[in-house]
């Protein structure tokens, strides 16, 4: 039997929501090809996060929001007779960040439990891309707290999700919505970050690096088409993979150009951390703004 589509649209509007509508429907839901769960008093509300490596400072917190969640509403009996479970995996693979191969392996997992009504996460947009035609077809609902490519979920030329990344025909393979996000996209806040560099504090050239991931790239995108727009200048850019383990080599390359501003589309596990750390090594960038999007805004960053 397949996963109810009931339940994929009960996730979207949030686990207390989700919980009503479970109890009025009973748990008697099978998943693929598991076993059947009819009788069961015990539902699962699972998580795919990276919460262990260089990502704990950005995906542990949103694990403890969706547990807190979960014991609030055990607590206050939400389903009477029922017992929610929360199941939690971690996405972060052998190099220490987040992995879309071990995020796919996680929610084939949770598919195989028919216990589980749906999921939190992914954190990260290239574990997304892993996860969605996967999660699509069983169907199993997602919610992320933090996905932002605008691909993800929209099409068109404008937007630069057109040809090939034009993704929702692969991400969506049934033609039907079972993933959802809370976070805006990169659509809105690459622009946003370029309109305050330009407008608030009247930059006017930057370098721009990305992680060359499905968000940094894309961020990165979104900032540069809007700075253009603005008549700033671009004055060139790198795509450096997140295993980068030094930035001094191209740094120094960027230090001549003396950049107003350095944007970063990326991480802090795949490159902001130690481009800000080696920008300060570097004669001409010690004092120059790094600037970048939520991937940055982490305690780790900050410290």
């Amino acid at each position: 039997m397949k996963r109810s589509w009931s339940r994929i649209f009960a996730l979207t509007m949030g686990i207390p929501l989700l919980l009503a509508i479970l109890a009025a429907c009973g748990a008697g839901t099978s998943t693929g090809s598991s076993t059947p769960t009819t009788g069961s008093t015990t539902i699962k509300i699972a998580s795919d996060l990276p919460v262990s490596g260089k990502d704990a400072s950005s995906g542990k917190p949103a694990e403890n929001g969706a547990h807190l969640a979960v014991d609030q509403a055990n607590a206050k009996h939400v389903i009477p007779g029922y017992t929610l479970v929360f199941d939690p995996k971690d996405d972060v693979g052998p190099s220490g960040i987040h992995d879309p191969a071990v995020g796919a392996q996680n929610v084939r997992s949770l598919i195989g439990d028919g216990l589980v009504a749906g999921a939190v996460g992914p954190f990260n947009s290239n574990v997304a891309r892993a996860e969605m035609p996967i999660t699509n077809q069983a169907p199993l609902a997602q919610i992320s707290p933090a996905n932002t490519n605008t691909c993800l979920t929209q099409e068109g030329a404008a937007i630069r999700c057109s040809g090939a990344n034009d993704l929702v025909p692969t991400l969506r393979p049934t033609g039907k919505v079972s993933y959802f996000r809370i976070a805006t996209t990169d659509s809105h806040q690459g622009p946003a970050g370029a309109d305050y560099l330009y407008k608030t504090q009247h930059y006017k050239s930057v370098y721009v690096i990305d992680d060359a991931e499905t968000y940094g790239v894309g961020i990165a995108d979104s900032f540069t088409k809007e700075w253009t727009a603005l008549g700033g200048t671009v004055l060139g850019r790198s795509s450096e993979p997140g295993t980068t383990t030094s930035y001094v080599s191209l740094l120094t390359q960027i230090a001549p150009k003396h950049p107003d501003a350095i944007y970063f589309g990326g991480l802090d596990s795949t490159g902001g951390i130690l481009i800000r750390q080696q920008m300060k090594q570097i004669s001409g960038l010690a004092s120059t703004p790094l600037a970048g999007g939520d991937g940055i805004v982490t305690p780790t960053y900050a410290s």
